[in-house]
Parts: structure tokens; sequence; C-alpha cells
């Protein structure tokens, strides 16, 4: 492996090019490969077990085919469920866009109400329960699942009355309990965020 090998990145589709946005903008000298898995996606309301079979097909071809020196899983819900897999099955290092999140949603805080809101999958799967209870912070977290939000995304749909009304329904829970930061666990919500 040599240092100008690329950083490999996948996630569902291209939400993920919210995260790559990101690296290049902190590593600009470095060489990406991205796989938008958009035959397959959403992962969000797919059983785990399929979703780690996705991650590690993208996650090995990666490295085998691409020659990724490590690799970036972009997709929430595949890091939910795959990352420490993935960890143990490669022989690169491997990150996942959850516990930075978690760390970041807990340090904005001024109330100690803090929510996230992702696919039924990351939620289900307790990844950012988790990842916010090993930051020690004294907060509470409101969880929602958001079923639509990325299909909205990848059809380009960001705005309109559709989507306005379901998102009211779904945060309501979250708007319900006075959390003062929300962290938006799915690299596609950032699309419908502006």
């Amino acid at each position: 492996m040599t240092p100008d090998a690329p950083i490999g990145m996948f996630d569902s589709g291209f939400g993920g090019l919210t995260v790559a946005r990101a690296v290049i903008d902190l590593l600009p000298h470095e060489n990406l490969v991205y796989i938008g898995d958009t035959g397959r996606y959403p992962y969000g309301n797919k059983p785990a077990d399929e979703v780690r079979r996705y991650a590690r097909e993208l996650a090995h071809s990666l490295v085998e085919d691409y020659g990724a020196k490590m690799i970036v899983v972009a997709c929430n819900t595949a890091a939910s469920v795959a990352l420490t897999d993935l960890q143990a099955e490669l022989d690169v290092p491997v990150v996942g866009v959850v516990e930075p999140g978690a760390r970041a949603l807990v340090r904005v805080t001024h109330n100690n109400k803090v929510g996230v809101i992702g696919t039924v999958g990351t939620i289900s799967s307790g990844a950012y329960v988790e990842a916010v209870r090993a930051t020690g912070a004294n907060v509470t977290l409101t969880s929602a699942a958001c079923p639509g939000f990325v299909e909205f995304v990848e059809r380009d749909q960001t705005t309109g009355d559709e989507v306005t009304v379901l998102a009211e329904r779904l945060l309501a829970p979250v708007r319900a309990a006075g959390v003062d930061s929300l962290l938006l666990g799915c690299t596609h919500y950032p699309y419908l965020a502006a």
C-alpha cells in the first residue's frame, strides 16, 4: 500500500457525498474512490444482515479492486450494523460516521436535550444510543426514525408539501422533547435541511 493510494468511501446512494465533501475539504491532497450503491438503496428499511452483506461487498471491493488504504463507511445505516465486522475483517483502517456525530452532538447542547433522526435501520440498531452513552455526557437523547426522507432526496424532491407534511409528522416527537441540538443521522438528510 502506498501513501498515494485512495481513501475508499461508500453509501447507499449519493448522500455520502456530503461526507466526501468534508474529507476533500480536510484532506485536499488525498485521492478518493466513492461508491454510491444506488441500485440497492435505501438501506434504512432493509434487514441488518442484508445491509451487512452489502457493506462487506462494497468495502472489500474498495480494498481489493481499488487499493483503498482506508475505508469510510459514509452510510449511517451500514456503519450502525457493519462497522465492527468490517474493522475486524479488513487490514486497513475502517471508520464510520456514528461516533463522530455523537461526539459533536453532545458538545453543542446547552440544555442537555439532544435528538437524532435517521433511517429505521439506523435508529432501531441503537448505535446512536450507545455512541451518545459512550461519550459520558449527561444528556437526554430523543431518537426518531424518518422513513421516506432518503427516497425524497434520491428523487431530488427536497421541498414541497409532501416533504413538509412528512417532516412535521416525523419530527413532532423530537420537537416535543425540547431538544436544542439535532443530529441528522443519515448522510442524505442535509439535502433536506437547506
